[in-house]
């Protein structure tokens, strides 16, 4: 098999590509190098620079590298600015699949892995979220991701293609320094510049329904959901009829806002306790997978807990903010 791999430059794409690849997987990389960097691509894996909007691009791609499977991570993904820029999200992120999705099905490519999330999910009011919880996405995002679930099983029901859509929890944590997270849009990073900074890290909220009043999250370590990708990808190429598989990738265990803060103050050794703010709208009180159904189907299993994630995580901001580290 040859995979093609669109946004394979980017945090999430990148350890997927290196995944792939050590798991003997050869890997092509699609990505316009808007957020992603082109230094996090294996040495002999092609890089193309360009969009899924551009389909003549997209054309020549799948036939010079005879690509035979397709995982898609490339999308906008920031919530806020969804909401501030909708047009451009269902564009990259709907206009923008269904081009890729169209190229496939004229090239007869026969597998399609689907980065999806948890955003689609938008306030579940439940212990555990299972892929039967009922979908209601709060943001442009969300509603993007969702759409593009329901595009990519319908192309593969008429056109027999085997699909995976893998719905991602909070994602953390690296494989290795150079392939860490470089955003600030996600709460571990968000909590290490504060701590750089030499300021308290911040809690929305902390009069929630929970043990400590704190949100709840699910979080899963970059390189488990890597695997999570190989081992869909195996399942879909192995399959010899049309497979339509949708599957939550987390651990199954919800861990506290504050938990977590305390658990990265124990490990950079800043010790800054946390200041409350007011609560941020739309925040659900817990949001935690139900992993059985990957369990069940893929045989995969989460292998890194969450202070393995921190401790990734911390080696990777450390690597490119030296200031950060405490003698």
């Amino acid at each position: 098999m040859t995979w093609l791999i669109t946004g394979g430059a980017g945090y999430i794409g990148a350890h997927v590509v290196r995944a792939m690849t050590e798991a003997g997987e050869r890997a092509v990389v699609l990505d316009d190098l808007s957020s992603g960097l082109a230094e996090r691509i294996p040495e002999g894996v092609p890089l193309v620079q360009g969009s899924t909007l551009d389909r003549p691009l997209v054309d020549r791609v799948l036939a010079e590298h005879r690509i035979t499977g397709v995982v898609h991570l490339a999308a906008k993904k920031q919530v806020g600015e969804s909401v501030e820029q909708p047009l451009r999200y269902y564009r990259e992120n709907v206009e923008g699949l269904r081009t890729l999705l169209e190229a496939v099905v004229d090239a007869d490519v026969r597998s399609f892995v689907f980065s999806s999330s948890a955003a689609v999910y938008g306030m579940p009011d439940v212990d555990l979220v299972t892929e039967e919880t009922p979908c209601v996405p709060m943001n442009p995002y969300g509603e993007t991701k969702l759409a593009g679930e329901w595009l990519v099983r319908a192309v593969g029901r008429a056109h027999g293609l085997s699909t995976a859509c893998l719905r991602y929890f909070n994602v953390a944590g690296a494989a290795s320094p150079e392939l860490a997270d470089t955003g600030v849009f996600n709460i571990v990073p968000m909590v290490f510049e504060r701590l750089t900074a030499g300021e308290a890290p911040r809690i929305f909220g902390a009069d929630y329904d929970t043990p400590d009043g704190t949100c709840v999250r699910d979080y899963i370590h970059v390189a488990d959901l890597a695997d999570a990708h190989v081992v869909a990808a195996r399942r879909l190429a192995s399959a010899p009829d049309s497979a339509d598989l949708t599957v939550n990738i987390g651990r199954g265990e919800g861990v506290s806002v504050r938990e977590l803060i305390d658990l990265i103050n124990d490990v950079t050794g800043h010790g800054i306790a946390p200041q409350v703010d007011p609560r941020r709208p739309g925040d659900p009180a817990r949001v935690v997978a139900s992993a059985e159904r990957i369990s069940t189907e893929l045989g995969w299993k989460s292998r890194y807990d969450v202070r393995a994630m921190i401790t990734s995580a911390w080696d990777g901001w450390v690597h490119r903010h030296p200031e950060a580290a405490r003698g």
